[in-house]
């Protein structure tokens, strides 16, 4: 096998227009809450995070599934490919559900620990339960991503994402705000249009892999749902891209949460920001999801000497794709942070940590496509435990500056570098360790 940059492409592309479409979700959700206040706003970014954390147990196992399923195509052990992905399904559905009850009964009293304003408090509660139904359909869509990107079947994740960002956007304008008869729900009516995005997205992957994907060819047309062996194989990679994406998660929800301390301005920009940094970091994540991707295959098919130049190609094309990104974000600040707020005042305090939020980028990109080799190889614990490394230099870094020294919020979100270069150093110093990038 042989990745040149043209073939990196053809497999990230889809998977980064999928992300940037889930990010268009999640800005329509911003700018229409932006609209209802502050309050709105801010409960959002916390409920989004709360919700994100608990999400990415099922994306860990799918993670873990992905390599897997790289694996065995690298091989051409295609049929093995079915049995993962029906026993993902399965475990991942029923772990939807106890985790719905969970939420049902106690994310009140953990937001009531964890959030400081009353009124932040139920706003994100008016959140978080009807979204919390969402586990159902976003569990069963991480299997089918993992599906079709352990193939490097992606150009599918592109539609997809479009069906999804279609129907967010229609029932966020009807619900929020209460449009053409529809009911007036606020901050809920947000959370029940990502509910149906979702819906739709899963209904849209079953009928399109039972219809234009060879389904057959890799094992889909027996279903495997007990099958306890090849359970335990996935759970054995995925249980540290589990921990290791909730630590991950709760290091981000730890970073709101200290700014919320700080002042509802802070915690209403960090919003703001997630969501405009996150699009340059789509780039490296799409690139991440590759890379597993890739280098699974490579080492499925023993062609380990492609691994190293294959690695610096996707880091390239990483740094390429985010300074075009970076730029075009920089140009006008203010008219960008309008799609999110109308709210003048909070524009002119978030300039600077604007600014100082795109510098991020440029320290990360190493980091995630070296973690995404050793995570491809198998070697996920090792993985989990240099990115654990890495949040515990930032969790360091955020307590110094964000609590202990409350500092200006421009200030506060440089702390992302310290996790960065960490991340990027230790995955490099693991990988020559183990001689992966020797011819």
């Amino acid at each position: 096998m042989t990745f040149t940059y043209k073939k990196i492409w053809q497999i990230s592309y889809p998977i980064l227009t999928g992300m940037i479409i889930q990010q268009l979700i999640g800005l329509t959700d911003t700018a229409f809450l932006g609209r209802l206040g502050k309050i709105e706003l801010g409960a959002s970014a916390i409920a989004a995070v709360f919700y994100v954390m608990i999400f990415m147990l099922g994306q860990g196992f799918s993670i873990g599934a992905q390599i897997l399923i790289a694996q065995h195509n690298g091989e051409g052990r295609f049929k093995r490919i079915g049995q993962i992905f029906y026993q993902g399904i399965f475990f991942l559905l029923i772990s939807a559900v106890f985790i719905i009850a969970g939420i049902r009964f106690f994310a009140d009293t953990v937001l009531a620990f964890i959030i400081s304003s009353p009124l932040v408090l139920q706003a994100a509660s008016d959140y978080l339960y009807p979204r919390s139904f969402g586990f159902v359909f976003s569990f069963a869509i991480v299997m089918f991503r993992a599906l079709y990107i352990g193939t490097t079947h992606t150009k599918v994740l592109s539609l997809n994402a479009y069906i999804m960002l279609l129907v967010n956007v229609v029932l966020d304008y009807l619900l929020i705000f209460g449009h053409c008869g529809c009911p007036k729900l606020g901050i809920a009516g947000a959370a029940i249009a990502s509910v149906a995005a979702e819906a739709s997205s899963a209904v849209f992957f079953l009928i399109y892999t039972f219809s234009r994907f060879d389904y057959k060819k890799f094992g889909l047309d027996i279903p495997y749902f007990r099958n306890l062996k090849t359970l335990k194989r996935v759970l054995n990679i995925s249980v540290w891209t589990i921990l290791q994406n909730v630590v991950s998660l709760s290091t981000w929800l730890f970073f709101m949460l200290a700014v919320e301390h700080i002042g509802e301005n802070e915690l209403a920009i960090s919003n703001i920001l997630r969501s405009v940094s996150a699009l340059p970091f789509m780039i490296v994540n799409a690139l991440l999801g590759a890379t597993n991707a890739i280098t699974g295959n490579l080492y499925g098919a023993g062609d380990t000497a492609q691994i190293k130049p294959t690695t610096f190609r996707i880091i390239n094309l990483g740094y390429f794709g985010g300074l075009i990104a970076i730029l075009l974000l920089v140009i006008s600040p203010f008219w960008i942070m309008r799609i999110y707020t109308d709210d003048i005042n909070l524009i002119d305090q978030a300039i600077s940590a604007y600014y100082a939020s795109m510098t991020s980028y440029f320290t990360l990109v190493p980091g995630f496509v070296f973690m995404g080799v050793i995570s491809g190889i198998g070697h996920t614990k090792m993985a989990m435990y240099l990115e654990l490394l890495a949040l515990v230099a930032y969790t360091i870094t955020v307590w110094i500056i964000v609590i202990v020294f409350r500092a200006d919020i421009a200030v506060c979100w440089l702390t992302d570098h310290s996790y960065n270069l960490v991340l990027w150093f230790g995955n490099y110093f693991y990988i020559c360790r183990k001689n992966w990038f020797k011819s």
